[in-house]
This record gives structure tokens, sequence and C-alpha cells, in this order.
């Protein structure tokens, strides 16, 4: 289970990270549609497309990461009050009844609908640019499955802090431990 936990981690820190970067290409696709717009008054079709596919992106694909920092927003304030072998025993049951069937029917059902849309090669109809929809609709069961493996792991850390009666240790980023801030900035 730990060794699961690991990769599981890994692979939404990676995934995260690899995401995060749409934040840049956003910026620089709305700068550019702005500037094009009113100053040099030639009015991009596509920039609008593009920006709307790349926060969904960023939305949808940053699940899993988040997921795997406990990031995500919960009704904290009886939880926090509580044991943390009760706190897994509620996270295993509704990451079973909740978590699995919907996580898994986003994957399935989002799967067959991008999969549709690269079929008929559906484009958008918001503007007159005709960008392409079914590379941000690959991003839903993309999104799907990265959250059904960090949801596995969260199961697994739900069953082993049943175990022990702690919560196994979480990933840390860079910028999580103030050490490694301060060497940095050292010279």
């Amino acid at each position: 289970m730990h060794k699961f936990i690991a990769l599981a981690e890994k692979i939404s820190a990676f995934s995260g990270k690899f995401f995060s970067w749409s934040v840049l290409i956003l910026t620089l696709v709305v700068c550019y549609d702005v500037f094009m717009r009113y100053i040099a008054n030639n009015q991009t079709q596509w920039g609008f497309d593009l920006s709307y596919m790349l926060y969904g992106t960023l939305f949808m694909a940053a699940g899993a990461y988040t997921l795997s920092r406990d990031g995500h927003v919960r009704a904290d304030m009886m939880y926090r009050t509580l044991q943390p072998k009760t706190q897994a025993i509620f996270d295993l049951a509704l990451y079973l009844c909740f978590f699995l069937p919907g996580i898994g029917a986003l994957f399935y059902a989002g799967f067959f609908y991008a999969l549709d849309s690269y079929k008929i090669g559906e484009v958008s109809s918001v503007t007159s640019s005709g960008v392409p929809l079914y590379p941000l609709k690959f991003i839903i069961p993309i999104s799907g499955f990265l959250l059904l493996v960090q949801g596995v792991s969260e199961i697994f850390r739900s069953i082993i802090c049943i175990q022990t009666g702690s919560w196994p240790e979480r990933g840390k980023d860079f910028g999580d431990d103030i050490d490694q801030l301060e060497s940095v900035f050292k010279d």
C-alpha cells in the first residue's frame, strides 16, 4: 500500500505541475488577445476559445494534485475535532460510497463523450474560429483517471490510519518546508 501511495503522489505531483503551465500559456493568450483587440485594433477569433479551454484544462487537471495535498474544501468544523482513526473511517466510507462511483462515472462517460467529439471533428461554436473541442474533452477522462488513482491512494491512506491510528505523511512540495526556502536564499 505504501508503494502505491508514493507512486500515486508522484503521478499527481507530476500531472499537477505539468498542467500548471497552462496558467502561463493562458496568461500569454489573454495578454496577446487584449493587445490585439485594444492596441492593434485587430481582434483574434481564437483567443476566447483557447482561453476557456486552457482554464477548463487547469481546473479539471488540478483535481488529483489538490487531492494528493489534502487541499480540497470539506466541512471541517466537526471533522477536525475527531481522532485520526475516526476521520479515516469517515473518509473510507465516503470514498467507497461516493467518490469512487462518481469519479468512475466521470472517467467512463467522459471517455465516450470525448471519443464522440473526436469522431465528428467537433469544433467550437462560440466564435467563428472553429477551434477543435476534442482535445479539451479528452482532458475529462484523463482527469478522471488521475483522480481515480489518487482516490485509491486516499483509500489506502485511510486503511493505514485505521490500522495504525495516525495518518501517513503526505508528499511535500518545494516551499512546504521552510528549511528548503532558507537554503535557497542563503548566500
